[in-house]
């Protein structure tokens, strides 16, 4: 093992400084075939991500998989790529530099902020050189996913264990493991859903879709589904929603398991013979508005509800680069930095 490490270090330099990194999952360089297939491949090959014995998922995964999948899915980034590149990257950008104004402020010095998605660029292993190389020593780490779960938090977790453990010097570190229950950040989803009743009214149902997991990852003990779950009881608690006009439910599954339910296409799909005829939808799940988000839930979900007689149909942003979302997360950080 070759450990990375510095070969000076001046005794009479500044102090070590402290630093943030706000992680998030990751997207493509560009919305084209050859990009979507690097990125799958990465993200898809993570043991964390996919519970499948590794011989047989690498099968599947490269002879299957990858050379289907990237042409469908460079064509679903394309529809919500914008001028200034993925949403996720651009959202998340928002949120880091955010997060370091609002600290500064505060503290009345500047503190590193920087970014590093789990898969694709800018890689977390170049967030920790970027803090490195200015002389931090004290990383605290946020991923941007409320919800803890293995595939997300646990994965991102891997990331950097796994530059630390190739790195000689290993700073002292904080690893925030979710923040579902910050009142915080629920004051901001309130502020959000609040917001968005007072334009477009009260809908019949209010929806909480989250990103699903297969089934077994709850049933091996993943707490993931029961936080979610907890997400949506702090905010109607929060709000004093009726427990009949709200509905938690779980989306883009991938492959023929079971996946947790119940899956948001198909409640829409069934709600307008219910007599249900005006939603709203809210991804709590995600930081950031997202492939997921804008294609999955704003473009199809949508088109599933009015298909099946649906009249309105509203979908919620993310909290995205919001002021009360920013302060909640840099509230969150600032725990963990002591100064």
């Amino acid at each position: 093992m070759q450990y990375k490490g510095q070969t000076e270090y001046d005794h009479k330099g500044p102090a070590p400084k402290q630093g943030v990194i706000l992680c998030n999952l990751g997207t493509p360089d560009a919305p084209q075939t050859s990009d979507l297939r690097r990125y799958l491949k990465q993200f898809l090959s993570d043991p964390r991500v996919v519970e499948i014995p590794r011989l047989l998922w690498w099968l599947i995964l490269n002879v299957v998989i990858l050379r289907l999948r990237p042409r469908r899915s460079a064509k679903l980034y394309r529809s919500v790529w914008t001028d200034k590149g993925s949403p996720l990257l651009v959202n998340t950008q928002a949120q880091v530099d955010g997060v370091r104004k609002i600290l500064a402020e505060k503290h009345g010095k500047e503190i590193p902020v920087v970014l590093g998605m789990r898969y694709g660029n800018p890689s977390i292993e170049s967030a920790i050189n970027e803090l490195s190389a200015q002389n931090v020593r004290h990383i605290t780490v946020l991923p941007l996913y409320p919800q803890y779960s293995g595939a997300t938090t646990g994965s991102t977790f891997d990331a950097i264990a796994e530059v630390f453990k190739r790195t000689r010097w290993v700073p002292e570190l904080h690893f925030i493991g979710g923040y579902h229950q910050s009142a915080a950040f629920i004051d901001a989803l309130c502020s959000s859903i609040s917001r968005h009743i007072d334009t477009h009214g009260q809908p019949d149902k209010l929806i909480f879709s989250y990103h699903g997991t297969p089934e077994r990852y709850l049933k091996k003990g993943d707490p993931y589904h029961c936080l979610c779950h907890q997400t949506t009881r702090l905010v109607a608690e929060k709000m004093n929603l009726v427990d009949d006009h709200i509905m938690t439910t779980f989306q883009s599954r991938f492959g023929r398991e079971p996946w947790l339910q119940p899956y948001t296409d198909k409640t829409l799909a069934s709600l307008p013979g219910q007599g249900v005829s005006h939603v709203a939808v809210i991804c709590p799940g995600f930081s950031s508005d997202c492939l997921e988000t804008i294609e999955e839930i704003n473009i199809e979900a949508r088109e599933i509800f009015s298909s099946a007689g649906g009249k309105a149909f509203h979908y919620i942003p993310c909290l995205n680069d919001d002021l009360e979302h920013l302060e909640a997360l840099a509230q969150i950080v600032d725990k963990y930095l002591s100064i």
